[in-house]
């Protein structure tokens, strides 16, 4: 369900269908030799167990722009974000900034607090009392899309 959507982010709110899950190989997948075939043993998984651990404080929103390619982050990810964790210095945040939402890496220290891009094409932020500032969310995990 599409909540908001924003320049940088669209957020969605997840949705836990019951008894839902894919095929799990629980053997690792090599990316070198292959492993034969009768070793595979096979499971059921749920990306919604794995990847939420607090359903009502957690969202995905998908990322616009390339300002965090040096975290991983580019252009249309999903990212999981759990708005009941604690912010802190160095982690990755959805924060709201002067009404816009924006996703950059927290910098925390005795003389304030910056939004640090992940890209040396856009600026860090520094935030200021003059600043309408939230942090939203940290960010948990991102799912890519390889093709």
């Amino acid at each position: 369900m599409l909540l908001h959507k924003s320049k940088s982010l669209t957020f969605f709110t997840p949705e836990l269908v019951p008894n839902s899950g894919a095929v799990f190989l629980d053997t690792g997948i090599s990316a070198g030799f292959p492993s034969p075939a009768e070793d595979f043993k096979e499971e059921r998984i749920s990306l919604d167990r794995e990847l939420i651990k607090n359903k009502e404080a957690t969202f995905f929103a998908k990322v616009s722009g390339q300002s965090m390619i040096g975290a991983g982050l580019d252009d249309n990810d999903l990212l999981v974000i759990d708005r009941s964790l604690e912010p802190s210095h160095n982690k990755i945040a959805v924060c709201f900034l002067d009404g816009e939402f924006t996703v950059k890496r927290l910098k925390v220290d005795a003389e304030g607090v910056w939004l640090q891009p992940e890209n040396p094409n856009y600026p860090i932020i520094r935030i200021t009392d003059a600043n309408d500032f939230v942090i939203w969310g940290i960010v948990t995990n991102v799912i890519k899309k390889v093709y």
